[in-house]
């Protein structure tokens, strides 16, 4: 995980076996599969790694209790699976979450309750916890903030939780203990074809406008809400692939929640569920789907969106939220893959993954979600292989721990989510492990460490995504802003017009994150 140092590497014109287009979740499980399986594998990302969608999650690894309503049993199947291998793998990066359903109707409890076992049951030996029916005081005991109007009792269910931006570098640093090399801020500009036929693509370093030629056996798109981008590149008069929806969340106080427990609300006014999310001291509820034109980096929430949420939510809460009590809100786009006529409603648009090949020998990654990254990556890698001719290996990934795995993990340190690397992000200074912030955790050594061990370049890298304070609180994240850019600069050996620029930059994308 050094820039200069994988530069270095590249420049030197050595062919890939393997060139992956994309830093998200998709692109980092499918580096760390193929190092593993003995390709050399290079990965580059436009920005930063999980810049996009994969830094925008409702934070949950699970297996879809709403795909099991709409009758998805393979998904479901095949996420519980994989929420259970991930649960093993990084035990600090990924807990056991209880959800209550709260129940207003004499045949919620009884109709929820019998499709939570049948969830239990997919699960198998890989389940969290069965799902148990509550009267109404055990739900209250579960949720105090839930509404007690009408009330009659609920339903607890165990999914998973976890850090999605801090999972995606660690599985960047998995890929690169596994042999692959990976470059941020680097731009596919065109591809490089011998006949008709992809072997390669010339890349632009964001960083320096130093341009750089790839040459690979085969080249993976793996940019998620983008791809058709890319395809177009290879393309240009390629149908699109890519049906973007728009997810969108909004970040409150605890006390919106007041307890340890999650809550679902199994139908929302549009026929969705939603969710009430406990993370790192705030409370993250959401999502939305929202039909969506175009990609774009920074997608902005829109007002019928934050209002959608705060009424439905508010529908279930004692103390309801305002949009003055929001202390972040945050869009990502959900990269579904495109049916023939694209004619359901965007809620019923299959979260399953396809893997495509074009005839010049693209490979693309079309759909998906977090909890399967590693089985895209395992049937990725699959059609790699023989795309490319290259030796039949079976896929490991089931029994490599992530980065960091700590089976001993304290979730009560704020640290957690390094795992095993906490106490050496701890040793790093002894006067750096004093918070910058009261309401949020962000420490001079994680800023130090963030530089020189997770190829941190920016300030939003920082406070984005190497740290959640971003995702948190978008105020008081700016109100600490300049100090960490000064901390950055004197450890990159930056001057004071860097440090100016980095705010320019920094406070103009916070504007994103308020309302």
């Amino acid at each position: 995980m050094n820039r200069n140092f994988n530069l270095n590497v590249i420049a030197k014109n050595i062919e890939w076996d393997l060139a992956i287009v994309g830093g998200g979740a998709t692109g980092l499980g499918i580096a760390i599969d193929a190092a593993n399986r003995g390709l050399k594998t290079l990965l580059v990302e436009r920005h930063d790694f999980a810049k996009g969608t994969s830094s925008r999650s409702t934070k949950l690894i699970h297996g879809g209790v709403r795909y099991l309503q709409n009758g998805d049993i393979s998904l479901v199947i095949e996420a519980l699976r994989e929420r259970g291998i991930l649960r093993k793998n990084a035990p600090h990066l990924v807990r056991d979450l209880s959800f209550v359903i709260p129940s207003y109707d004499w045949w919620s409890s009884p109709f929820y309750g019998f499709g939570l076992k049948v969830y239990d049951m997919m699960a198998g030996k890989l389940g969290l916890g069965p799902s148990t029916l509550l009267n109404k005081q055990e739900t209250l005991d579960h949720i105090p903030n839930v509404n007690k109007k009408g009330l009659r009792g609920g339903i607890i269910y165990h999914d998973g939780q976890f850090d999605d931006a801090r999972m995606a570098i660690s599985l960047a640093l998995t890929a690169a203990k596994e042999g692959a090399t990976l470059i941020n801020y680097a731009e596919v500009k065109s591809f490089i074809k011998e006949g008709e036929l992809i072997n390669g693509f010339s890349i632009s370093d964001n960083l320096s406008d130093k341009n750089y030629n790839i040459r690979a056996k085969v080249v993976v798109n793996a940019t998620g809400v983008f791809s058709d981008q890319l395809i177009k590149l290879d393309q240009p008069n390629a149908k699109p692939m890519i049906r973007p929806s728009q997810g969108v969340h909004l970040v409150l106080e605890k006390k919106f929640l007041n307890g340890p427990h999650a809550i679902m609300v199994p139908q929302t006014s549009d026929g969705r569920v939603l969710f009430a999310v406990p993370w790192n001291n705030y409370v993250v509820v959401g999502t939305t789907d929202t039909p969506i034109e175009s990609a774009t980096y920074e997608p902005i929430a829109l007002k019928k969106e934050i209002n959608f949420i705060l009424e439905n939510a508010g529908n279930y809460m004692t103390k309801k939220p305002k949009i003055s009590d929001v202390k972040s809100v945050f869009a990502g786009l959900r990269p579904l893959a495109a049916s023939k006529n694209n004619s359901e409603p965007i809620k019923e648009v299959s979260r399953h993954h396809k893997v495509t090949v074009s005839t010049s020998g693209l490979i693309s990654v079309l759909g998906g979600k977090w909890t399967t990254y590693r089985k895209i990556a395992e049937d990725t890698v699959n059609t790699v292989q023989t795309v490319g001719g290259l030796s039949e290996k079976k896929c490991k990934t089931e029994g490599i721990p992530i980065f960091g795995s700590d089976q001993n993990t304290n979730w009560q340190d704020p640290l957690h989510f390094y795992g095993t690397e906490a106490k050496k992000i701890k040793k790093l200074s002894k006067t750096g492990n004093q918070s910058l912030s009261k309401k949020l955790h962000i420490t001079k050594n994680q800023i130090l460490w963030a530089l020189r061990e997770e190829m941190a370049i920016s300030l939003e890298d920082i406070l984005a995504r190497r740290t959640r304070c971003l995702f948190l609180d978008s105020s008081e994240t700016e109100k600490i802003a300049e100090e960490v850019a000064m901390i950055m600069a004197d450890e990159m050996k930056k001057n004071n017009t860097w440090i100016n620029q980095e705010l320019k930059t920094f406070k103009s994308l916070v504007k994103n994150y308020k309302i």
